[in-house]
């Protein structure tokens, strides 16, 4: 056991988060923050500040990933590492990733108040465009960090709108000179909110999270034909909007075929020409499918594949399905879990043994180092929202099993 009276500042934990949630800040008290942009400029500036009163150094690699070091009793040894994202989705929350680097940044203050000098350099990472919400796909640098992407083809990555994901990186100032994946780690601690119910629902304040489900994303095209509203009879039409919408149905159908474990959702869809009287010519729509057996994410992608195609004939439409990410579920280290559940024993929490829904950094950092999550409850479940929610106890919670866990890495690698 680790005996320590080392705690973070609760208060200060959570002023962190209510004043980082002005930089993007919406009518609703939510944050749209989306990666590149200036508002993520701004956190980044006010990130690497906080740090470096801290007694930090930072480092910024050439994907924009942003490093502060804590120094250890020995600079020869890979640090021991924190971290999560500040980017948001377009109508995120004040939590979602940003309590990952917040809890860790109330780590570093513990530790720099008690004046307590850990074996290992402590760093605090803040990975670029976890979201995905800009740049398809999510978790692209810690991607590129893993050695999932190449440098070349996420920087070659357009936003919606046609900007270059290299491009913007540098109209903000922060394409660094270090090479992404050259920055050596011992070990990687990731604090989340849950964004589902589980916790909350079992009474409990923190997950060990045991790994991450599989998940892959298709970009979906239906083609059709422009037709007059008011003088294309029915059954002469090849409408492309409704033929999209028998297959979002089919797609709901295939996930609850493979319930409770399995999810599928259509989150984004563009029509054209988007007219009150013309019949849709074109559909665009995104798919997302999850569960934590890769076997039942193949049999999924047959199945709703093979429905689409089954419409799209009866339809008189064309179909285009691109595959643009595929994630394998990840099983983090039995260690780093191991630490986790032991901190939040020491905290007097009961651990509750979880699986991550949604994707985070922490699934590809487990290629290149041993990597474990911490869960705290967010209210309903309810995250990609601006009435996401938590309790100050409840960070304050996860920060102190974040710390506990890092200190228990740091005497054990």
């Amino acid at each position: 056991m680790i005996q320590s009276n080392i705690r973070i500042d609760g208060d200060a934990l959570w002023a962190d988060l209510m004043d980082t949630a002005r930089f993007g800040g919406t009518p609703k008290g939510g944050i749209r923050r989306l990666t590149l942009t200036q508002e993520d400029r701004q956190v980044r500036e006010w990130f690497a500040s906080t740090c470096e009163k801290l007694g930090c150094t930072i480092t910024v690699d050439t994907m924009g990933n942003m490093f502060a070091r804590r120094p250890g009793q020995d600079a020869s040894l890979p640090p021991i590492t924190m971290g999560s994202h500040l980017d948001t989705q377009p109508t995120g929350g004040k939590f979602d990733g940003i309590l990952g680097v917040l809890g860790g940044l109330a780590v570093l203050r513990a530790l720099h108040e008690a004046g307590h000098v850990t074996r290992h350099p402590i760093e605090l990472i803040n990975w670029t465009n976890e979201e995905g919400s800009r740049f398809t796909p999510p978790m692209m640098c810690s991607g590129v960090f893993a050695g999932v992407f190449t440098e070349q083809e996420v920087l070659d990555k357009r936003d919606r709108a046609g900007a270059r994901f290299g491009d913007e990186l540098v109209a903000i100032g922060y394409r660094g000179e270090e090479n992404c994946g050259d920055h050596p780690i011992t070990a990687y601690f990731e604090l989340h909110i849950e964004q589902g119910p589980i916790l909350e629902v079992e009474n409990r304040v923190i997950g060990a999270v045991s790994g991450v489900q599989g998940m892959r994303w298709y970009e979906v095209t239906v083609k059709g034909k422009d037709a007059h509203a008011g003088s294309t009879p029915m059954p002469m039409r090849h409408d492309a909007l409704l033929a999209a919408s028998k297959m979002i149905v089919a797609l709901s159908d295939v996930a609850l075929a493979n319930a409770p474990g399995a999810v599928g959702t259509v989150g984004l869809i563009e029509n054209r020409p988007n007219s009150n009287n013309v019949v849709p010519g074109e559909t665009f729509f995104t798919v997302d499918i999850r569960h934590r057996d890769d076997a039942v994410v193949a049999a999924m992608e047959q199945d709703f594949m093979s429905r689409f195609r089954q419409i799209a004939e009866v339809a008189g439409v064309t179909l285009d399905i691109v595959p643009i990410w595929d994630a394998p579920a990840v099983h983090f280290d039995a260690r780093c879990v191991d630490m986790v559940a032991e901190s939040a024993r020491q905290m007097g929490y009961e651990p509750l043994p979880i699986v991550s829904g949604p994707g985070h950094d922490a699934a590809y950092l487990a290629k290149v180092a041993p990597t474990a999550m911490i869960f705290v409850p967010c209210r309903d479940g309810l995250s990609h929202n601006e009435e996401e929610s938590i309790t100050e106890s409840e960070a304050e919670a996860g920060a102190n099993v974040l710390l506990g866990a890092v200190l228990r890495a740091d005497s054990t690698f």
